[in-house]
């Protein structure tokens, strides 16, 4: 089994955006790209052969919740989470931090870890920075995340701080556990909007890196409830100051626009439930801008979703057919606005690397956002 190659990046210039790409044991992920939300072992709406005909790089799977149910072990037992949901590409997995300490309610945070209450049953569960780590191996996921404390947006800069330090001491311990030799340990900068905190926080981390380096660096805390300026301005002045060798990713981030601006700060990877999520509400992305597919509208049109979508659903129905089935509640709408929300958003950071390739990016993403403002919803 192959090991985790560093990041090589395949074009040079005076721009932070980039494309490049890395090896894992279950294939070689080009960026950037984006990842579609696999939480219970399954991106929701699709299957995994209709998933593969989408093209992600590599896809997420939750720590949280597949060691909640069906258990880490049982997982294990079938042969790890690739096989058992038949995935045969690169997958991440996160480290349940953001799904426990979203619990505000149901959990306790100590020096060791944070005790919770299952939302599927209240039961009482511990997660340590050991246990992370020992859930994702038994998940034998490509990418593993470390434990970090996900503090609440808009936290006051002092709590932020011994926030921060706790991720650090928790950073040590994740990085100390033995994973499989196919693993690769990320690890995860906080420190909000503030900018000093992150450089703060990524010094602390490179001091770790220098003794046993990381195989990436992702950004968490943002898109948590502070000001789209305030995200987007910590972006700019943060990302391009990471280390250029190993992959940025930026953790749940993922509408058109946020992925077309991290791509240009030099963002490698993106997560987020979005696309799925939008599908189901029938609110459909596209190369014109959002549709809302439950609109009077539609009901007599014979277009496409998006006519510049090669997508199963756009290639072989019609807006017409797509508002029937959701006005009627069929299963089937969600299916295929599925499809065609994750074909988009994929597509989106696949064609922003080729511009980036062929030296034509700062042309594609201003003829791109352009194109967004023509669609009636």
């Amino acid at each position: 089994m192959s090991q985790f190659s560093r990041f090589h990046t395949e074009i040079q210039n005076d721009e932070p955006s980039r494309a490049g790409y890395f090896h894992t044991a279950h294939g070689t992920v080009h960026t950037p790209a984006f990842m579609p939300v696999g939480t219970q072992g399954t991106v929701k709406g699709v299957t995994p052969r209709q998933l593969v005909e989408i093209g992600p790089q590599m896809i997420l799977g939750n720590t949280y919740h597949l060691g909640l149910r069906p258990g880490d072990e049982l997982i294990r037992k079938f042969g790890g989470l690739h096989r058992f949901m038949d995935w045969k590409g690169p997958i991440l997995t996160d480290s349940g931090g953001f799904q426990v300490f979203s619990l505000s309610s149901l959990r306790k945070i100590s020096e060791e870890g944070v005790a919770f209450q299952s939302h599927i049953d209240g039961s009482s569960h511990f997660l340590s920075p050991e246990r992370s780590m020992e859930i994702q191996r038994n998940l034998g996921s490509d990418v593993v995340m470390a434990l970090d404390e996900c503090p609440a947006g808009r936290l006051e800069r002092d709590k932020l701080e011994i926030s921060l330090a706790r991720t650090t001491r928790w950073l040590h311990r994740c990085r100390d556990f033995p994973l499989g030799e196919h693993q690769g340990l990320f690890a995860i900068n906080q420190g909000g909007t503030y900018l000093d905190l992150r450089l703060n926080h990524m010094e602390q981390i490179l001091e770790l890196d220098a003794r046993k380096p990381f195989q990436g660096f992702a950004v968490g805390g943002l898109s948590v409830g502070e000001p789209k300026e305030e995200m987007n301005a910590t972006l700019h002045d943060f990302v391009r100051q990471l280390p250029r060798d190993r992959p940025c990713y930026l953790m749940g981030v993922g509408t058109p626009e946020d992925l077309l601006f991290g791509i240009e700060q030099g963002v490698d990877l993106f997560d987020c439930v979005l696309p799925t999520r939008e599908a189901r509400h029938g609110r459909l992305l596209t190369s014109r801008g959002r549709l809302n597919i439950k609109n009077a509208r539609h009901r007599e049109s014979a277009e496409p979703i998006d006519p510049e979508c090669s997508c199963y659903t756009c290639t072989t129905f019609t807006r017409a057919y797509l508002h029937h089935l959701f006005r009627a509640g069929e299963l089937l709408a969600l299916t295929l606005n599925s499809i065609h929300n994750l074909s988009y958003t994929v597509g989106l950071t696949r064609a922003a690397r080729q511009a980036l390739l062929e030296n034509r990016f700062p042309d594609f993403a201003r003829r791109t956002r352009d194109n967004w403002n023509t669609e009636e919803p």
